[in-house]
């Protein structure tokens, strides 16, 4: 049996693909959702790629995994510089984390250079566009061999 991955993306990013694409690129999240199915066939893992502009939500969803996934791949998008809350969800989540940024973040406005979501995850993939979430799965695959 294989896995279950929680793929956890935070506010704005159901924009994916209309929003700044000069930034973002033009890959919707269900694009997302589509190619890391895919690849996490290849790892032996399960993804449940979700997505909410509530912090609150968020964190019910990461103290859901507790008991439900084995991973988290997480984007909190603007959360992670502002989120205590979902850094203390995730020091409380057991299995491996990783953050993911579509954008590099340390080219970008300096409060975007700090990560609340970093003092916890196992990996950073940052600036790598949509693809940043396949590494990430490719990533989990290894890190969740038995």
């Amino acid at each position: 049996m294989s896995k279950r991955v929680y793929i956890l993306n935070g506010p704005n990013l159901n924009l994916l693909g209309r929003r700044q694409p000069e930034i973002y690129g033009y890959d919707t999240l269900d694009d997302v959702a589509n190619f890391c199915g895919e690849v996490a066939k290849t790892v032996g893992i399960e993804t449940d790629l979700r997505q909410s502009n509530w912090e609150g939500q968020i964190v019910d969803w990461i103290h859901e995994a507790r008991d439900a996934a084995a991973g988290i791949i997480i984007n909190p998008g603007a959360l992670t510089h502002t989120s205590v809350a979902i850094l203390d969800a995730l020091n409380a989540f057991d299995g491996p984390v990783l953050e993911v940024h579509i954008s590099n973040v340390h080219k970008r406005e300096s409060f975007r250079h700090h990560s609340y979501v970093s003092l916890r995850a196992d990996g950073v993939m940052a600036g790598f566009g949509v693809q940043g979430y396949s590494l990430a799965v490719l990533r989990m695959g290894e890190l969740l061999k038995d």
